[in-house]
């Protein structure tokens, strides 16, 4: 994996500071910059530094992914109503909780046929902190209720938060589950403008986009129905992670 590359490359350069006898503010230096970049590969899930994270699919044609996380929601049908309405397939990246609370609209999410993914059971805040053993159960126990509920199983999860480690990387290993993140963030948590959401997706697809997207709130409703829109005006069709057969041959 590359992080153990990584660590052996820290080693080397560390020798080679120590054999020309490098000054203190030097090791310092060489610390904090390994560091940093440990730390980014750790919350950018494109760089795939930890897990093989499926981001993008290899495609000629203009088709893109449609993907919503942190659902179901008291919003979530709203979506699904204008899905249907253009007869277009997305996948939903479920959390166990709110499964619970949103058992019908689970139910709807998977008979009108969209794909489910694994989101985990809670979505801690503190994902990126939690051991190997708890993020087994968080996402063990995430499948237990997508079972119950809804009587399907799935191979794909999707990090909360993009978060990946070593201790991410082994659960993920370990419960046989297909990384999937993307290569175009919409920051509808965070963006509150709409038109700034809308333009950030916009301008950075392509052919195989995964396009990250939450069903949660009014605006990225408001943003997906202008996004519909010029999916259409542009020749879009879309995808949905399970048709991507062959995830060796995907970005």
């Amino acid at each position: 994996m590359k992080h153990y590359s990584f660590i052996l490359v820290y080693i080397f350069w560390n020798f080679i500071i120590y054999m020309f006898q490098a000054s203190f503010w030097m090791y310092v230096a060489c610390f904090f910059f390994f560091s940093a970049i440990v730390v980014w590969g750790s919350f950018d899930i494109q760089l795939k530094y930890f897990i093989n994270s499926i981001t993008q699919k290899k495609t000629k044609i203009k088709e893109v992914a449609l993907t919503f996380d942190d659902g179901p929601t008291e919003l979530t049908t709203k979506f699904l109503d204008l899905l249907k309405e253009k007869n277009i397939q997305a996948t939903f990246f479920c959390i166990g909780k709110q499964i619970e609370k949103y058992p019908e609209t689970f139910r709807r999410i998977i008979a009108e046929g969209h794909t489910i993914g694994n989101h985990t059971y809670s979505h801690s805040n503190n994902t990126g902190f939690l051991s190997s053993s708890k993020m087994i159960e968080e996402i063990e126990k995430c499948d237990e209720v997508i079972a119950k509920i809804g009587n399907i199983k799935t191979n794909f999860y999707r990090p909360p938060f993009g978060v990946t480690n070593p201790n991410i990387a082994k659960a993920i290993n370990k419960t046989q589950k297909k990384s999937i993140g993307w290569n175009v963030r919409s920051l509808d948590t965070v963006i509150d403008d709409e038109k700034k959401i809308y333009n950030r997706i916009t301008k950075n697809l392509n052919k195989g986009s995964i396009i990250l997207l939450h069903d949660t709130s009014e605006k990225t409703y408001n943003v997906l129905v202008d996004l519909l829109l010029f999916l259409g005006r542009e020749k879009y069709s879309t995808f949905t992670i399970d048709s991507m057969n062959n995830s060796k041959n995907n970005d």
